[in-house]
């Protein structure tokens, strides 16, 4: 546990320069590809924990995979593993991961001719898979699940004989993962289409070498938007984000603009200025497309005094937590009136933020690094701050150049 404070005397530089590593989404698409074709140079690569499972699993080839709290690992390995391995195989996790359903993943698979068991709860981790023929190339799949299901589909689409075609049926969930997959892979090289709710993927091999430079993860830069608003550093510049970017959660840039901070694009970098702002008293966001920025924005209104009604968040209930009710949990404790339903966090802000609060992190990263985020205007003690090392290793580090004390 830290006790996390604001102290103004803290603050050396008027300007910071911080790099933030490589997407962790990106690089974990861009690894399974890299596994199954070989021929992929990858420069920025995320250095998050989740990353360095998923690429020792690759490595290692072992028959037992504990991929932890690793979510993204366990469904894109889940995939590669059912179309390529030639023995037996365990996948399992954290006890957390295996209260995560994966039953539509693993039907989906079945459906092609896969072999997977479950070996203790149906529809749960841990798996066991199976040498095994593809005998149909087509799936049909409810688009309202997590986009990483059908991504895992995807990515294995070049490697089989016959590609793959997935149709999807109502509202898509997290559309932007979904096109940040379709567009990786089409800038890889492989021929790719995605029309009136039906992704096709072609066999295909990579005849060439490709090289591809990793955009920086714009997750993890929101914490870093929160920060310097909060904060009297006067200016930002980030490292390495693209103007045309990949990533869905590049709408932060958008949002925060909304509070006053400004982005600026130049040469693969940002850099961030304030300008004084008068402040919404309420907002409504519906986050379908981007529940990664829940936390964040969250506790972003909550220390600034807005309320908030966010929507869209029926993703967030099978993540690391149950992310509604975790936020609903600790932004109680810190005064705030909240209510929830499976997909929405609704609530009313107090005059004055409680002090010296306990924020339970849940073996969840972003309620670490969101929550750390209200200790520029109240004291307060996070448990688990490791947790972040799962997706920025580097936060504490990066925050404590803002101004926040850490015992």
């Amino acid at each position: 546990m830290i006790q996390l404070s604001f102290d103004q005397h803290l603050v050396k530089e008027n300007f910071l320069e911080l790099h933030i590593a490589g997407s962790k989404s990106e690089s974990n698409r861009l690894l399974i590809l890299q596994a199954l074709f070989g021929n992929l140079n990858l420069i920025n690569l995320s250095n998050s924990k989740d990353t360095q499972i998923l690429q020792k699993a690759l490595a290692d080839k072992k028959d037992l995979i504990n991929v932890g709290h690793a979510g993204t690992a366990m469904r894109f390995l889940t995939a590669f593993l059912s179309v390529t391995t030639t023995q037996k195989v365990v996948i399992k996790g954290s006890t957390r991961m295996h209260q995560r359903p994966i039953k539509i993943l693993v039907e989906a698979l079945r459906s092609l001719g896969c072999k997977i068991d479950y070996l203790n709860k149906e529809g749960f981790p841990p798996l066991q898979i199976y040498p095994a023929k593809i005998s149909t190339n087509k799936i049909s799949l409810d688009a309202s699940v997590s986009s990483q299901y059908i991504t895992a589909l995807l990515l294995i689409g070049p490697y089989l004989e016959k590609g793959i075609q997935i149709s999807l049926h109502g509202k898509i969930t997290s559309l932007p993962y979904l096109k940040m997959s379709v567009d990786l892979m089409q800038e890889v090289g492989f021929k790719v289409y995605f029309k009136d709710q039906i992704l096709f993927v072609e066999p295909q091999n990579l005849q060439a070498t490709k090289t591809l430079s990793i955009e920086s993860d714009w997750s993890s830069a929101s914490y870093i938007y929160g920060a310097f608003l909060l904060s009297p550093v006067k200016k930002v510049q980030l490292h390495t984000f693209f103007k045309n970017s990949k990533q869905g959660d590049a709408y932060v840039a958008e949002f925060f603009q909304k509070l006053g901070v400004y982005t600026t694009f130049l040469d693969n970098k940002i850099t961030l200025e304030k300008n004084s702002q008068i402040l919404p008293k309420k907002i409504n966001l519906d986050l379908n497309q981007t529940p990664d920025l829940a936390q964040t924005l969250a506790v972003v209104g909550l220390i600034l005094g807005i309320d908030m009604e966010l929507t869209g968040l029926e993703t967030l209930k099978i993540k690391e937590t149950d992310r509604i009710e975790a936020l609903k949990i600790e932004m109680e404790k810190l005064g705030a009136e909240v209510s929830t339903t499976l997909n929405s966090l609704i609530f009313k802000c107090p005059e004055k933020l409680n002090s010296n609060q306990q924020i339970k992190t849940y073996q969840d990263h972003r309620m670490a690094m969101a929550f750390a985020l209200a200790s520029f205007v109240t004291p307060l003690h996070i448990e688990a701050p490791e947790v972040v090392e799962k997706s920025y290793p580097d936060f504490w580090k990066d925050l404590k150049k803002f101004g926040v004390k850490m015992n």
